[in-house]
């Protein structure tokens, strides 16, 4: 009762996820915590990130995920919202033209769930 009084504390007032753990990734996105996970797998994110749960993720180009809930920005240029990271996660170069960060082709419903997981982490 408390955490899910706090994730909807945290979503009328816009601020930024604040790591409650993996019970309230979904409330706060509205993903799916496991099916992101399968995405993450699947489109290859492991390859360049280091990415806790997601076996074999040890990747060096971009950031290791670890503790991404508790992250003030998302790819260095906007606030950590539910909102700018499923557009990072569907387009990131529409947040940072020049990052290596490539469009992963991931529709709303994919990037929703790859939210969720990534909230898990903190």
């Amino acid at each position: 009762m408390i955490r899910s009084l706090a994730t909807l504390a945290l979503l009328s007032a816009g601020c930024q996820w604040d790591g409650l753990g993996s019970r309230a990734a979904t409330p706060f996105t509205g993903g799916d915590v496991g099916h992101g996970a399968q995405v993450m797998v699947a489109v290859g994110c492991g390859a360049c990130h280091v990415i806790p749960g997601i076996a074999g993720a040890r990747g060096v180009v971009g950031p290791p995920l670890q503790g991404f809930a508790r992250r003030s920005y998302v790819g260095g240029e906007v606030p950590n919202t539910p909102s700018n990271l499923m557009q990072w996660l569907e387009n990131p170069q529409s947040i940072e033209p020049h990052t290596a960060m490539p469009a992963l082709g991931l529709d709303a419903t994919q990037a929703r769930d790859v939210a969720a997981f990534l909230y898990t982490l903190n």
